[in-house]
């Protein structure tokens, strides 16, 4: 019920204030007793999961969300691994960003303090409950976590382990809230709750992202979808294109940062296409190639304009030629999410076009778009990866998880 949203935005908003005032190493020391909770219970946590996998399957969920929703001792294991990275991170809160001394003595100080409060909105993936949670208690956050129905049990058994963790520490248990009821009419309070909420984070498919952004009255940092591109320039050396892309498309198909569209141009196409394409297929992926596609690899799906913009999350790709590096960026740019955007090529002046042009959070060059993630990045656990270009941008690590305020010491200053 939304007094559930109301009773426990104040609960987080009560113990935000006593955040600030924790050091790194009470911080600190909670994470690891977190860390340490979770492996304690996983036996609690695995059942509960087993539940939410139950009920997904007998919901007729697909096989891509049931990945996402599934837990197991390897999935712990990187969950624990990931606080203690987080651990081991240095802690941004108190870093001095600047320092003005006026002709008066005045003395100006900018610091990096908490947010406040966090929202979390999130889709199917327990992991965030443990990712969010670690990453704002470490900066001095409070959260409010909000998942969905499908990973309900699972949600509940792990921010259980993380109050039984707090209950030792020095961290006020109330820093870590969790919406049980998953209705819409809950989404729609927290979408509204700024008496509490500093700012709201969804993380999810295109439609809950687009719904935050158009209902919310809390700000919002918006995490986009990933409708992922990789092209192929003319240069690129067959061998690393066929590793790259089938690395991002094939080493964990239901991620925002797997390939969903390539671009390939045409010379490249008319010399190596059939192969590779015959590659992807015989790992399952569905093809969705226009007429120039088709014509050489029969059993690729006709495209659609549909196609060009579409987050497949699931073993299938979208195929279109094109004759330069610059119609490439135009597409891009037309169809893209802002997320993760890749090049493969020899030619320097090609790579610097497409990585300067495309307008997105991360850009490679010869390598896989798998690799936008807090983890890899050496943030330790991510909240989300922003494709928005305000306060934060890419995957929001510590840093992106703090606002700054002055501080300012005179000596009886007053101003003329």
């Amino acid at each position: 019920m939304a007094n559930e949203v109301f009773q426990k935005g104040k609960l987080a908003k009560r113990a935000s204030y006593k955040m600030t005032s924790l050091s790194t190493e009470e911080k600190n020391a909670a994470l690891e007793l977190i860390a340490k909770q979770l492996l304690e219970d996983e036996n609690e946590i695995l059942a509960a999961n087993k539940v939410d996998i139950e009920s997904g399957r007998d919901n007729g969920l697909s096989e891509t969300v049931l990945d996402r929703i599934m837990l197991n001792t390897d999935r712990i294991a990187g969950m624990v691994e990931g606080i203690r990275q987080v651990i081991e991170l240095k802690d941004p809160i108190g870093e001095v960003l600047e320092t003005i001394t006026k002709d008066n003595g005045l003395y100006v100080e900018r610091r990096r303090v908490p947010i406040g409060v966090i929202g979390m909105i999130y889709e199917a993936r327990p992991n965030v409950t443990i990712d969010a949670s670690t990453l704002a208690l470490k900066t001095g956050n409070a959260i409010i976590l909000r998942g969905s129905s499908s990973a309900k049990s699972s949600n509940i058994a792990l921010v259980s382990s993380i109050h039984k963790a707090l209950e030792k520490s020095k961290v006020p248990v109330d820093a870590v809230q969790l919406i049980e009821d998953t209705s819409r009419e809950t989404a729609k309070s927290l979408f509204q709750l700024n008496e509490y909420l500093d700012v709201l984070i969804p993380r999810g498919g295109q439609n809950l992202i687009q719904t935050v952004i158009r209902e919310a009255s809390v700000p919002v940092i918006e995490t986009g979808a990933g409708n992922c591109h990789i092209y192929i320039d003319e240069s690129a050396k067959q061998a690393m294109v066929e590793e790259i892309v089938l690395n991002a498309k094939l080493q964990r198909p239901s991620v925002c940062n797997a390939v969903e569209s390539l671009l390939i141009h045409e010379d490249w196409f008319n010399k190596y296409g059939k192969e590779l394409l015959e590659k992807l297929a015989a790992n399952d992926v569905t093809i969705h190639g226009e007429e120039k596609v088709k014509a050489v690899f029969p059993d690729a799906v006709l495209a659609t304009e549909e196609d060009w913009g579409t987050e497949y999350l699931a073993l299938d790709v979208s195929v279109k030629l094109v004759n330069s590096v610059e119609e490439a960026v135009e597409h891009v740019n037309t169809y893209g999410t802002n997320h993760s955007e890749a090049i493969i090529t020899e030619d320097e002046v090609n790579a610097n076009v497409f990585l300067q042009k495309v307008d997105a959070a991360a850009v490679y060059h010869n390598a896989s778009t798998r690799f936008t993630d807090g983890f890899e990045f050496g943030y330790g656990a991510e909240i989300g990866i922003s494709t928005q270009k305000l306060h934060a941008r890419g995957p929001m690590g510590l840093p992106a998880l703090t606002s700054s305020k002055f501080f300012i010491k005179g000596t009886g200053h007053v101003r003329q």
